[in-house]
């Protein structure tokens, strides 16, 4: 069964978050390596952010169900992004039998969008 999830962030979000509340935020919502690999460019940073909620929706549980850190989003050598889950990502993922993700995000001075595509056994 196809299972997807799309999210659109805007930029000035992500980046006022940053500025208001640092690190506290950043490490809250980002693993070291996204942190790392984003550069801290505001518009990569939200791009992740879409990402990770695109994946929330996917999976069927929203943001209340998995936490920030539990889906990872990184760079291939290629540049395109890849999805890593973890604990309760990864738990919930083996539940609907989900095989395989992919990713796709782009980014504007203003608005960050991602789209989120799977295939699990279950919805």
């Amino acid at each position: 069964m196809l299972t997807t999830g799309v999210d659109m962030v805007e930029v000035w979000r992500i980046r006022e978050a940053r500025e208001k509340f640092g690190d506290r935020f950043l490490n809250r919502i980002y693993t070291e390596n996204e942190q790392k690999t984003s550069r801290m460019r505001d518009p990569e940073l939200a791009a992740r952010f879409a990402s990770k909620e695109a994946v929330m929706k996917l999976l069927g549980t929203g943001v209340r169900g998995v936490g920030w850190k539990d889906i990872e989003i990184l760079p291939r050598k290629s540049g395109k992004p890849e999805v890593h889950l973890h604990g309760r990502a990864l738990n919930v993922a083996n539940r609907i039998g989900l095989k395989d993700i992919a990713i796709s995000q782009t980014h504007s001075i203003e608005y960050a969008i991602s789209v989120a595509v799977g295939n699990a056994d279950q919805p």
